[in-house]
């Protein structure tokens, strides 16, 4: 069901290039990738990635990072051939890494993160009123006689998709952060106070901005919507780009505003496509709750004052007394405090031929059975009378039936060699011979010495015996039940251990 609403099964193996950042050692995984993204096109190994990310990492520990990062998708082994003058200088430049383009990517964003996670961004609000008048004469310059020059179209939608980008990203961290603290129960006045100016003035800025540029834009885009796809083709015929990548069945993520899917998102921000409204009308939306919050708060705040039931004093000295004490006297404040324990954890073994990894989710993993008696009454002991012991003489006749017939079949095969005599070599040997036989002569070459001249093999409780004598330009061939078996200057010779015969045939 997942992979029908993400699409490709691949997507989701996209994801594991994220695993370094959540690892308990992800410090010096960050270092490593850090070493590589501080320089374009980088080519490194385990000895220069160590000198740069410092430390104190040793090599050995950076190499096995570098293995690591290469099996999650962040790393590529480099194609660049090794150059060495001496064993010790191969040794330092052997096993060369560069970044993968989902690594490079990855690391990025999780250095912005670390950046500016908690970071209350402004709104490039300046930028929307760009956006509507580059719309606006591109559209007007599409809809002349002559059109536009394709290279000056290209470098205003260029222009124009780089200022939307922007601003519909800053829209987004400000709501963001916005939401995160706006709905908090636990302002105080000065607070309160900040973020009521910043609810009433900036974001009723943002929103007057929007609703007065939207009308402007969507005129633009529906004007220039029909000319579309022939405006895109005229700009791919003068200035393809890696267009002829795509071709050779490479993947291409093109600028933005080139394709029509960039200019129908663009569209979808101001127009209803689904039903569901427009971004405008999201944002619209996203500001009134933002406003109830807010005056939520002031209704606490205002019954707080006047005697009102509030806990926020109460809770803030719980919160200082967790604060000061250790791991074990918090366990027990927060029992008096809550009246809750901590959770009993049922643990089971899984399959032991079911590999599971350790970073899998228990959400994720496989079921493993709860036996009745554990699910119903909570226990594992058995209920009722204690059953007597198991009675095993079936199974053991059965495995002393099996141990006589594998006797059986070991004279069988035994007495057939012992018949077979001097004319070993002319008989075709069943499956059972075959083996016995294989079994004798690796059993006497695994005892004879490099260079032996005579190797023996015996089974007394079989009554048979294998010799093998090293002959010059002799030798003999053996048909198996699966083959047949070459000897090349051996002399076999196979009997009952009073003697052997002989298989003279050369190979």
């Amino acid at each position: 069901m997942v992979e029908g609403v993400l699409g490709e099964p691949g997507e989701l193996e996209r994801l594991t290039a994220y695993t370094y950042l959540t690892v308990p050692d992800r410090a010096t995984h960050l270092a490593v990738m850090r070493a590589f993204t501080s320089t374009l096109l980088a080519d490194l190994s385990a000895h220069d990635v160590a000198e740069r990310a410092g430390g104190g990492l040793t090599v050995e520990t950076v190499a096995a990072k570098l293995e690591q990062l290469r099996h999650w998708g962040n790393l590529i082994p480099s194609s660049r051939p090794v150059r060495a003058g001496s064993i010790r200088e191969y040794h330092r430049v052997r096993s060369r890494y560069q970044l993968s383009t989902l690594g490079e990517r990855v690391q990025r964003q999780a250095d912005a993160i670390l950046a500016e996670a908690d970071a209350a961004r402004e709104v490039s609000r300046e930028l929307l009123a760009l956006v509507a008048r580059g719309l606006h004469d591109l559209d007007e310059q599409s809809a002349d006689l002559g059109g536009i020059e394709p290279r000056a179209a290209l470098e205003r939608i260029s222009t124009l998709f780089a200022q939307f980008g922007q601003f519909a990203d800053s829209v987004r961290d400000f709501y963001a952060y916005l939401g995160q603290v706006i709905f908090r129960y636990d302002l105080d006045t000065a607070e309160f106070t900040g973020f009521k100016e910043l609810l009433l003035d900036y974001a009723e800025t943002i929103t007057d901005d929007v609703a007065h540029c939207a009308p402007q834009i969507k005129a633009s885009i529906g004007g220039l919507w029909p000319r579309l796809p022939d405006l895109l083709a005229d700009i791919d015929a003068a200035d393809p780009g890696l267009s002829a990548l795509a071709r050779a069945d490479v993947q291409v993520q093109r600028s933005r505003g080139r394709d029509l899917d960039d200019w129908a998102g663009l569209r979808a921000w101001f127009f209803d496509e689904d039903g569901q409204g427009s971004q405008v009308d999201q944002l619209r939306d996203a500001t009134l709750r933002a406003l109830q919050a807010l005056l939520a708060n002031a209704k606490r705040m205002i019954a707080s004052s006047t005697g009102g039931l509030s806990r926020r004093r109460d809770l803030l000295r719980l919160a200082r007394w967790f604060d000061e004490v250790d791991d074990t006297t918090a366990h027990d404040l927060f029992t008096a405090a809550f009246g809750l324990y901590g959770a009993r954890h049922l643990g089971l073994a899984p399959d032991a031929e079911q590999e599971v990894p350790a970073t899998s989710s228990w959400s994720d993993g496989p079921a493993i059975a709860v036996p009745i008696a554990l699910r119903n009454r909570g226990t594992r002991a058995a209920k009722g009378r204690t059953s007597g012991p198991e009675d095993y003489a079936a199974q053991r006749d059965r495995l002393r039936r099996e141990a006589e017939e594998e006797t059986r079949r070991q004279h069988a095969a035994a007495a057939e060699l012992r018949a077979a005599g001097p004319g070993l070599a002319g008989v075709r040997l069943s499956a059972a011979a075959t083996r016995l036989l294989l079994d004798l002569l690796a059993r006497s070459l695994a005892g004879a010495p490099p260079r032996f001249e005579e190797a023996e093999a015996a089974d007394d409780d079989l009554d048979l015996r294998l010799r093998l004598v090293r002959t010059s330009g002799e030798g003999g061939v053996i048909h198996g039940a699966d083959g047949d078996l070459a000897l090349d200057g051996l002399v076999l010779r196979i009997g009952a251990l009073a003697g052997a015969s002989t298989v003279e045939e050369t190979g």
